[in-house]
């Protein structure tokens, strides 16, 4: 049952009696660091439907203060529990979350699943900016979305051609400062939710200020990057690219079967010196959003040295990646959406997991040791209709760092959930495509 020591339940608001009446009650958890959700939740309640939201720290308290949230104060062990009672005694019908590997959210749709409730989880965009993602039930491995090349086919030719003009220019400030505000919110206020288990792995006062030095130095790093990028150029020998991506990205914490970025940089650069072509270089570039921690460019060249490659591995800590796909003879992933950005600029892919891309014909099929003399180029046209197909399909057009664009991805949003066309039609796969391959790998799903 629910207790009172778990929650906060504010009086219904005017109107409520009515409001039961109503078709639908969509459940909002953890959204973005942005006003997406309340503004999904308004669009909602405008049609008639019934909207809560479940907030789990003073920083979810910011961003939904409605009448109709409550507040989850107990254990996050005790939540699985709590949230099967509360979707069953308050007949949910749809419930929005962001991303599905936050411990709170795996426990809700585990409990959601079996009730046929409707689970839409967001993300950010396969086809930035201006995208959003907007899948059933989950995401990369996880995803229902085809992974057959003729299933894509299908699907494109039913789907409008994808519109990929940038109409939403980011803006750093709506990215920043509302990640600033919630997390220090969060450590200042956090008394007020003792038990809330953030899903980020460094704590805000430790790494914003590490953030903050990293940003004064970006000009100088970027200088040095474009000159070892011009003498890289102007060598002419062929060179492969390994993006890296954050320690606390769930993409390697949960669709990997990877403990540290460090060990992908091993297999990697492994690979690379036993199979390489001897005249290739492999360069490896930091992710934009890094705050230093981890130390790569010492580490990755400590990696370089004892695999006898060091002369031969380039660290880019700064500049993108743009200028170095148009060039790269290929580029490896973990399962970075860097990958699809590489095969739109006609570059080979390899990726280490099955990344939402990794379908036969675009990425490189066979294993990492043979990528480097004989890479693989994805078929332009399976790309085209790929890109097509999700854009259709799992993409909705707007952005939560615009406001013209937020406006627009919470009016889509919206409608793509009340009318019930997450992954619609062929576009659902059961069971989820990738997850058998991940699963082989290692991957903990």
């Amino acid at each position: 049952m629910l207790g009172a020591t778990d929650l906060e339940l504010a009086d219904p608001p005017a109107g409520a009696a009515g409001s039961e009446a109503a078709s639908r009650h969509i459940l909002f958890l953890q959204g973005p660091l942005c006003p997406l959700y309340a503004r999904m939740g308004a669009l909602m309640r405008q049609e008639g439907h019934r909207v809560s939201r479940i907030n789990f720290c003073p920083g979810d308290w910011l961003h939904w203060r409605e009448p109709d949230a409550l507040s989850y104060r107990g254990q996050p062990e005790a939540f699985r529990h709590f949230i099967d009672d509360y979707l069953r005694q308050t007949s949910v019908t749809d419930l929005v979350l962001h991303g599905d590997q936050r411990i709170y959210h795996k426990a809700a749709i585990a409990a959601a699943s079996p009730l046929s409730i409707q689970i839409a989880v967001t993300e950010l965009g396969y086809l930035r900016p201006g995208y959003l993602t907007l899948e059933r039930d989950g995401l990369s491995t996880l995803s229902r979305f085809p992974d057959d090349p003729d299933a894509i086919r299908a699907l494109a030719a039913a789907a409008p051609e994808a519109d990929l003009e940038p109409i939403y220019p980011g803006s750093f400030a709506l990215e920043a400062i509302p990640d600033m505000i919630y997390n220090l919110f969060n450590v200042f206020a956090g008394f007020t939710y003792p038990h809330y288990q953030r899903h980020t792995i460094y704590q805000p006062l430790v790494e914003y200020p590490a953030q903050g030095l990293r940003l004064l130095g970006k000009g100088r790093r970027n200088t040095v990057v474009a000159s070892a990028q011009a003498l890289l150029f102007a060598g002419n020998a062929p060179f492969f690219v390994l993006p890296l991506q954050l320690e606390g990205d769930f993409q390697l914490r949960a669709h990997s079967p990877y403990t540290s970025f460090a060990e992908v940089i091993e297999t990697v650069i492994a690979s690379f010196a036993a199979n390489a072509p001897e005249a290739s270089r492999l360069v490896l570039k930091s992710h934009p959003l890094d705050a230093g921690f981890e130390r790569w460019p010492k580490r990755a060249m400590a990696i370089a040295d004892r695999h006898g490659v060091r002369d031969r591995v380039l660290f880019f800590d700064g500049g993108t990646l743009g200028p170095l796909f148009q060039r790269a003879a290929g580029v490896v992933t973990l399962n970075s959406t860097a990958g699809l950005e590489a095969m739109q600029a006609g570059c080979p892919v390899k990726t280490l997991v099955p990344a939402h891309f990794d379908i036969r014909g675009l990425t490189h099929a066979g294993p990492l040791d043979g990528f480097w003399a004989a890479p693989q180029r994805p078929d332009p046209e399976l790309l085209d209709d790929y890109i097509r197909a999700i854009a259709a399909y799992i993409q909705v057009r707007g952005s939560i760092h615009n406001r013209e664009g937020l406006e627009a991805a919470a009016r889509n949003m919206t409608r793509r959930i009340l009318d019930r066309q997450l992954n619609s039609g062929e576009a659902y796969r059961t069971p989820p495509p990738r997850l058998a391959r991940a699963r082989a790998l290692g991957v903990p799903l």
